[in-house]
């Protein structure tokens, strides 16, 4: 009977931790889902609603602190930091979807290209990504951008060209597991052509893996290009991206004016931990076997 009662125990333990582990990764969905919500509502309506001039100066306001005229504060030059703020997410987030979906199509036509050949085109091709795997990003990112003028666009070349690789080493990898599955090998003795196997069969196996690769890049190309803009190698310095507001308070944060560095930092790490959550619950769906590292 004792033997009976704690193993009931141990059973509604189990279930209660259970239980709170699924409470707990729903709650994170909804704060994830409505943090998005109010990022992509801010962005897409407060530039047109809110009828002031984000590069208006007002000196007789300039470095005061959060409060109810401004949220956020104000600049060395008096300008809004909320307004500053949302048009630099805006503009950042551009950039980290731009350069995410060029990567992800580049990184997918070459990992898919390399697995489905085979071969000394694999081989040729892997060492082709290791060696520039060996480049770290940012000083690859600062030499390409250094070959045009500044712009968003120089910008979206550089965060792209650094970041398919690691899309193309996942959809090699993921190829390379669905040549081996046996609706593969029906295919090829049917005498499908390797063309037809790879745009029929492996590359929809591959989707939502290039797909889980290009969200989790957005914030990652996003801190890319804050970082390039910080060292002055990015966007031009009139316009408000996250990471030119967060180098133009380099003295107010000198000075002892913390809030035009923070805010602008709040707007890079925020978007990263909502996508961080949003695309875990979406690699737990379509890969059930990692839910239990995923809530860990």
């Amino acid at each position: 009977m004792a033997d009976v009662a704690a193993a009931g125990k141990t059973g509604t333990v189990w279930r209660s931790r259970s239980g709170d582990r699924r409470f707990a990764r729903t709650l994170r969905l909804r704060v994830c889902a409505a943090l998005l919500t109010v990022t992509v509502l801010s962005v897409l309506l407060v530039p047109p609603l809110v009828q002031l001039d984000q590069q208006a100066v007002d000196l007789a306001a300039k470095l005061r602190a959060p409060g109810w005229a401004h949220p956020f504060g104000t600049d060395d030059v008096g300008r809004d930091l909320l307004l500053r703020c949302v048009y630099g997410l805006r503009v950042s987030l551009l950039v980290g979807v731009a350069a995410a979906l060029t990567a992800t199509v580049v990184g997918t036509a070459v990992g898919a290209t390399a697995g489905a050949l085979g071969g000394w085109v694999d081989r040729g091709v892997m060492r082709v990504v290791d060696a520039l795997s060996s480049v770290p990003h940012l000083l690859m990112g600062i030499f390409i951008v250094a070959m045009f003028r500044p712009g968003v666009w120089p910008v979206v070349a550089s965060v792209a060209l650094t970041h398919w690789l690691s899309t193309a080493r996942i959809v090699r990898a993921e190829v390379l597991s669905l040549r081996a599955r046996p609706h593969i090998d029906a295919a090829v003795s049917g005498g499908a052509s390797r063309w037809r196997v790879t745009v029929r069969h492996l590359l929809p196996g591959v989707l939502p893996q290039a797909a889980l690769a290009a969200v989790l890049m957005v914030p990652h190309a996003m801190w890319h290009e804050s970082a390039l803009s910080f060292l002055g190698l990015g966007l031009p310095t009139h316009t408000a991206s996250l990471g030119n507001l967060i180098q133009e308070a380099r003295g107010s944060l000198l000075a002892g004016q913390w809030w035009p560095t923070l805010f602008p930092g709040l707007f890079i790490i925020v978007p990263t931990l909502v996508v961080a959550g949003l695309a875990g619950a979406w690699r737990e769906r379509i890969n059930p076997r990692s839910r239990s590292e995923l809530m860990l």
